[in-house]
């Protein structure tokens, strides 16, 4: 079954000297003769609204999406989608309210906001959970599930691709932000023409074995009449998946902060709109949730395709693992295998290039943290912007070997997307807080940033372990809802302790951040497209509530 064709090996040839092609013409055009550590790590002042846009997308979708959004689809349903329709409504609050603190304030790095804000104390360690997270969490997952993708529809080993996707993503994120972020435009381009044509293959397929012919409309029908139960946004308690969904908090609970931190105070998002005026990156982050509300069209609906032909006696053997046990993950793979040559090459492509601009995203803020926030702090106050420079594309190799080491450990998941979302959000509540009372509470203290840092995990392990640990006394709260605690939690400790010990004016002073209420204000034509994009929305939840 995992075999390509002369067709699937020129398309995917083709993609490959393209991507490299246009990297190296960016790299070369856009070269000045000084290369500055800022035109490296953020492409100051030399992205479009449309590649700002695009480099979001592509840093975000990744074979978790692909793969673990599918599998997610299968075995859950169109809830899981609420990770990417939200994320649509939150850019448009982080475009409004978060960004223009970034750009007023001049921060390149979110590290650089935490020193200004609170003290270095509270940014170093923020750094180095940032750095553990990206490396441990995000490279490792995205190189295990691309190269178990990749290794499932073409005739070569899970350890080859764990290897060739780190060197092509290293290739990629040596030329700096440039590069990454005017590539992903045509990343992005590739990845969803790839997943129509998959999603457009699991509907008539679904339409076939009902013998409706290769009819997408039918398709939609069937999945509507047969699988009922997986086309809810929100779950009731009753749902076996509850504790991953819980009801309304995936609008306005857990599934909020989880956004706000992800695409607001994350190094590896808001580093491609910090080179960026406002207006721009504004139009760039209007442009990336427009492209959001595509994601669960072509991650969501195959799985859930791919769920009513195996409850119908499809895909009986593909689905499982060699224990017999079932694997959701495999859904996505399973379709891929069924494309015709040509199409599989486009697939291929499509998977290849998501994986690619994602992991490249990640190792470039890795080395920007890194080389900004730990090496220059710490180690060599005086390096010069070349010196940096260095740094930061040595510190790309070694993490992605890092990760590429660790990614095999991986291969006990299920749904590996779940896994992700849960360990990761043992941090975001922390983040949101520490970030969101720096900006909008000028009382927040130093002392109050330090405990938000230092509570955020433990108070995350805590209220997850504990159910287990006093065998089921605590209530066993879903992940979603322990981040909403955890959050409210986080925020009245610094709350508390801003106000039992206050800094003195002039101190304030020193901390504050610059804000003014014009800052806030936007043209006619956000404003218009936001509407667009809420309206669909709210539509979308209405219909399928």
């Amino acid at each position: 079954m995992h075999v390509l064709q002369t067709a699937d090996y020129i398309v995917f040839f083709i993609y490959f000297v393209l991507v490299s092609s246009y990297g190296m013409y960016i790299y070369r055009s856009k070269k000045s003769a000084t290369t500055s550590s800022n035109e490296y790590f953020l492409a100051e002042g030399s992205l479009t609204w449309w590649a700002i846009g695009a480099s979001l997308i592509a840093s975000n979708i990744s074979a978790e999406h692909f793969i673990g959004m599918s599998g997610s689809g299968f075995a859950i349903g169109l809830a899981i989608a609420s990770y990417e329709w939200m994320a649509a409504a939150t850019l448009i609050v982080v475009a409004i309210f978060i960004l223009p603190v970034y750009l007023k304030n001049k921060i390149f790095t979110m590290p650089q906001f935490l020193a200004k804000r609170y003290n270095g104390t509270v940014s170093t360690i923020m750094a180095i959970i940032w750095l553990l997270i990206y490396v441990f969490v995000n490279l490792t997952s995205i190189i295990y599930l691309g190269a178990l993708a990749i290794s499932s529809i073409a005739p070569v080993s899970f350890q080859f691709c764990v290897i060739g996707l780190s060197l092509f993503s290293i290739i990629v994120t040596l030329g700096g932000m440039k590069v990454i972020g005017y590539t992903d435009m045509f990343q992005v381009i590739v990845l969803i023409m790839g997943g129509l044509v998959t999603t457009y293959l699991s509907l008539t397929l679904l339409s076939e074995q009902f013998g409706f012919g290769k009819d997408i409309l039918k398709g939609l029908q069937v999945l509507k009449e047969e699988a009922p139960g997986h086309l809810h946004m929100i779950l009731d308690k009753s749902n076996p998946h509850y504790a991953e969904l819980p009801g309304i908090s995936v609008l306005v609970g857990g599934m909020l902060i989880n956004n706000l931190a992800y695409w607001g105070c994350n190094q590896y998002i808001v580093q491609r709109a910090l080179g960026a005026d406002l207006k721009t990156a504004r139009k760039g982050i209007l442009f990336a949730a427009f492209l959001k509300l595509l994601v669960p069209i072509i991650a969501v609906l195959p799985g859930i395709a791919m769920y009513v032909m195996h409850q119908n006696g499809m895909f009986q053997k593909e689905m499982v693992d060699a224990a017999g046990v079932l694997k959701p993950d495999q859904a996505y793979p399973t379709l891929m295998n069924l494309l015709p040559a040509g199409l599989k090459g486009v697939a291929l492509a499509a998977l290849t290039a998501a994986i690619v601009a994602s992991l490249a995203g990640k190792a470039n803020s890795i080395s920007t943290i890194f080389s900004l926030d730990i090496y220059k702090k710490y180690f060599n106050k005086n390096a010069s912007d070349r010196k940096l420079v260095l740094t930061g594309r040595w510190v790309v190799i070694i993490a992605m070997c890092i990760a590429a080491l660790v990614a095999p450990a991986l291969k006990s998941l299920d749904q590996a997307y779940q896994f992700i979302q849960e360990y990761v959000g043992f941090f975001s509540p922390g983040v949101l807080a520490i970030f969101l009372l720096g900006m909008f509470w000028k009382k927040t203290t130093p002392s109050a940033g330090l405990a938000g840092a230092l509570l955020t995990v433990p108070i995350a392990a805590i209220l997850k372990f504990l159910p287990v640990w006093t065998n089921g006394a605590f209530p066993d709260y879903p992940f979603l809802d322990r981040m909403t605690i955890s959050f409210f939690l986080i925020v009245l400790i610094m709350v508390v302790i801003s106000i039992l010990k206050p800094e003195t004016k002039k101190q304030q002073e020193r901390l504050k951040i610059e804000i003014d209420k014009s800052m806030f204000s936007v043209s006619s034509e956000f404003i218009i497209g936001s509407f667009i994009i809420s309206g669909i929305l709210v539509a979308l939840y209405t219909v399928f509530w």
